[in-house]
């Protein structure tokens, strides 16, 4: 077993706030006086059906706690989504439907498991305790904030100023995320650091409980491609976990060196001193940024995937991009149909190379399609439906179509 101060150093890597370290330190060594691990605990609302490594960024960290024998609750916020989280919004946040919480929250589970271990994981969505709240003790619990205090968030503060709408309901959200620690007795609960009041919010809810205070640990938001934005679907600057060996291995190569050291510290599995032995022997010219990316590539498609696909995956990419040759495992597609030609779009679709037509037409309008070689830049091509033809969205994506009679 690590000591709490070997413990402490692997909690603390890549965090930005940490209340209390003096309260993890006295958590900690009572674990190793009683054998009792702590409980630690993570919310996430099934907003969207796909995790991309901003999100990863506390994954790891609850992996961090499982290494060193801590009991994690993976929080599935399926009563919390129907309110819509206003954290960080400047308007109120479109609440999901319940058959978007349940889709979302499937697909979350068959994720997460790709970093953490399920035999050391427990899975828990709150509307088990909270869909049992009467009316009576929602306001019982709304007794516990004032406006005041709400009014310090800085989103609400900011909203408040310019005249902007702020609904009842989204002052709940802070109180209901904080009543979960109090029906989990959390030890320690993780966020991002734009959660920092609702997680507070938690240590005021337990204390008022006669619960001791949990601990709070804040990871940043991951930067996205761009190296300046919060990774984001909505941004097109994201990585997902679910795409496919080669789209992950070609993104990764495709940041800055800069970023790609704190990529290294918030998602890989080296050691920080082994990073930073990288990072100067770079520096010093021993070894290529490429090299260092496509370590951390590797890594990253091995997790999601699995070492057989990392190894693919930097063969394709040397393939396409070092000896401009096709990968040379293109899927192939075959399709039959009666029609003499096939809106382009619609084909990609078919193809399972975008997720809508609009997708394909967003992707046709920022030239990155082509078809046997040639860019595409009109959204209303045809393609012939006889022969073969090879289709590419981007740079590392490629089908093989062949039509039949």
């Amino acid at each position: 077993m690590k000591t709490v101060e070997e413990q402490i150093a692997l909690i603390a890597r890549g965090t930005v706030d940490l209340v209390s370290r003096e309260e993890l330190v006295k958590k900690l060594t009572r674990c190793q006086e009683t054998g009792e691990p702590m409980v630690i605990k993570a919310g996430f609302d099934p907003t969207a059906p796909d995790l991309h490594l901003g999100h990863t960024v506390l994954l790891q960290k609850l992996r961090h706690f499982q290494l060193l024998g801590h009991h994690v609750h993976f929080l599935i916020g399926d009563f919390t989504g129907l309110i819509g989280d206003p954290t960080g919004k400047s308007d109120t946040r479109p609440p999901l439907t319940r058959e978007d919480v349940e889709r979302n929250a499937e697909t979350y589970k068959e994720q997460v498991f790709k970093i953490l271990d399920p035999e050391k994981t427990k899975v828990v969505f709150n509307s088990t305790w909270l869909g049992e709240l009467s009316s009576y003790d929602m306001i019982r619990l709304a007794s516990k904030l004032t406006v005041a205090r709400m009014l310090e968030r800085d989103d609400f503060k900011k909203r408040f100023e310019s005249n902007r709408p702020i609904s009842i309901h989204e002052f709940l959200y802070p109180l209901i995320q904080g009543y979960d620690s109090v029906a989990l007795a959390a030890d320690v609960e993780l966020g991002g650091t734009d959660q920092l009041f609702n997680l507070l919010m938690g240590r005021d809810l337990q204390k008022s409980r006669d619960q001791e205070p949990q601990v709070v640990l804040t990871m940043p938001l991951l930067e996205g491609l761009d190296g300046v934005n919060k990774m984001s679907k909505s941004l097109g600057n994201y990585i997902g976990i679910s795409e496919s060996a080669d789209d992950i291995f070609g993104k990764v190569l495709s940041i800055s060196d800069e970023l790609m050291f704190r990529y290294y510290e918030l998602l890989s599995d080296l050691s920080l001193a082994d990073i930073e032995t990288l990072r100067q022997d770079m520096q010093a010219g021993k070894i290529h940024p490429k090299a260092v990316k496509i370590r951390l590539a590797k890594e990253l498609v091995a997790r999601f995937h699995d070492q057989a696909a990392a190894d693919a995956a930097e063969h394709n990419f040397e393939q396409v991009f070092k000896r401009h040759e096709l990968p040379g495992d293109i899927p192939e597609k075959s399709f039959t149909t009666d029609d003499t030609a096939i809106w382009l779009p619609k084909l990609l679709v078919e193809a399972d190379m975008v997720k809508s037509t609009s997708d394909g037409r967003r992707m046709i309008k920022q030239r990155a399609v082509s078809v046997d070689g040639e860019k595409i830049v009109n959204v209303d091509t045809d393609i012939p439906a006889q022969g073969m033809v090879l289709l590419q969205v981007g740079k590392r994506r490629f089908c093989r179509v062949t039509f039949g009679q």
